[in-house]
């Protein structure tokens, strides 16, 4: 397998005088990651073993040292899959047919350092389809090149540049995720069993979907609450993006849990898209260039705090525990890069309340019945009034002139 992966990956030697490895760019590594041959790389299955042994060719190839169980660069862990969507997984010991196993692929940097800096990225994704999919049409391959081979690339160029001197003042934990789309069970698993001690974590830097930036060169940083000094040094790295700043340490990636142990972190994000979760999810459709400027963005982030220390962590409102319940939807994708007031629109679902009502891509909610909307969590406050079959009026923003819009709520 090592040989078909490394020619794969173009990781070959060039004969002449004097051998001279061929850098392995980003788009090589999306073009193997979120190739048809992986199908989809769904936790535990080959495709995924597949992934899981060419991030580790490559950290090899890289000069990290493993840290993963046993000598290896592996983390493995074993689960019975969740009959109850909303019911929680538990990992079990191996042995069981029935049981599923994912694979943490973990590479180090040791410069003698006091502290660790994680860099992750999750590289399951979601098979054939099936739960977490949005395609409608039957199973066919989810090739993830977005979500997330985009966030690995950026990590694996990342393993290869913090070798810089300029970059001593910690050590790099690089941590391929399993299990990501299922829960965060990788690095659930992980922080519950760490292969270094979380005290010596300095904090969490997570790339999820980074491979789509825009024209506006929008970028969302979340976790910008978990650290006191997050806010200012994400301002004094930008050189080039439309900051979204987050704070909470909470969302639906793994960065997720290294803030509930206490541990200072960023996400990075580009936003959804018509393939978020979908076949079309492909490797040509990202933005390369988009992708190197985040690197060297993170690289900026580093160098910043290089000489600060160990961060100070600090709690954030856990912003999922205060959303609201919904009876209803909207039948809207919100856009998580607007900093604006208000909701921006991303896209619209067909047969939905919004489409129904005449919305737009682009359009921005301001005003929902007698609910003045701002930001998010306004808009779902005020989503969270409606039942199924109440009518009300919308305003929007369309570009720059405010439109009045009758909506029905339909059930979901």
């Amino acid at each position: 397998m090592k040989n078909l992966i490394l020619s794969l990956a173009l990781i070959s030697l060039i004969s002449c005088k004097n051998e001279v490895l061929i850098p392995v760019t980003m788009e090589n590594d999306v073009a193997f990651l979120a190739s048809d041959d992986l199908q989809g790389r769904e936790t535990g299955t080959e495709g995924e073993l597949k992934a899981a042994h060419y991030i580790k060719e490559r950290f090899e190839s890289l000069g990290l040292s493993p840290k993963g169980n046993a000598g290896t660069f592996f983390q493995t862990f074993t689960f019975a899959p969740k009959k109850d969507p909303h019911g929680e997984v538990r990992f079990r010991e191996s042995g069981n047919d029935s049981l599923v196993t994912g694979t943490n692929v973990i590479g180090y940097l040791d410069n003698k350092a006091s502290h660790t800096i994680v860099i992750g990225a999750h590289y399951d994704h979601l098979g054939m389809g099936g739960e977490g999919s949005l395609y409608r049409e039957g199973a066919a391959i989810h090739n993830g090149a977005d979500d997330n081979a985009s966030g690995v690339a950026i990590m694996l160029q990342l393993a290869q540049n913090l070798q810089n001197k300029k970059y001593q003042g910690n050590n790099y934990l690089f941590i391929g995720f399993s299990g990501e789309e299922m829960g965060l069970l990788g690095s659930n698993f992980f922080t519950k069993n760490s292969t270094i001690p979380l005290s010596e974590i300095n904090y969490m830097i997570n790339m999820d979907m980074v491979g789509r930036l825009n024209e506006e060169k929008a970028i969302a940083v979340h976790g910008i609450g978990t650290s006191p000094i997050w806010s200012q040094t994400v301002f004094a790295a930008n050189s080039s993006f439309q900051l979204a700043e987050h704070e909470s340490g909470v969302g639906p990636s793994d960065h997720t849990s290294f803030y509930l142990n206490d541990i200072p972190v960023l996400h990075l994000f580009t936003g959804q898209h018509d393939d978020y979760h979908k076949p079309g999810d492909d490797s040509e459709k990202l933005n390369y260039e988009g992708m190197r400027m985040i690197e060297e963005y993170i690289l900026a982030i580093v160098s910043e705090l290089d000489n600060n220390g160990k961060l100070t962590f600090t709690k954030t409102k856990d912003e999922s525990a205060v959303v609201p319940s919904f009876r209803v939807g909207l039948g809207v994708v919100p856009d998580y890069l607007f900093s604006g007031k208000g909701m921006r629109i991303d896209g619209v679902s067909e047969g939905r309340a919004a489409q129904n009502a005449g919305l737009e891509k682009g359009d921005v909610v301001i005003k929902m019945g007698d609910s003045t909307v701002v930001d998010m969590m306004s808009y779902m406050r005020a989503l969270s009034a409606f039942d199924v079959g109440d009518a009300t009026t919308i305003v929007i923003d369309r570009k720059g002139e405010a439109l009045s819009k009758e909506v029905v709520f339909v059930k979901d």
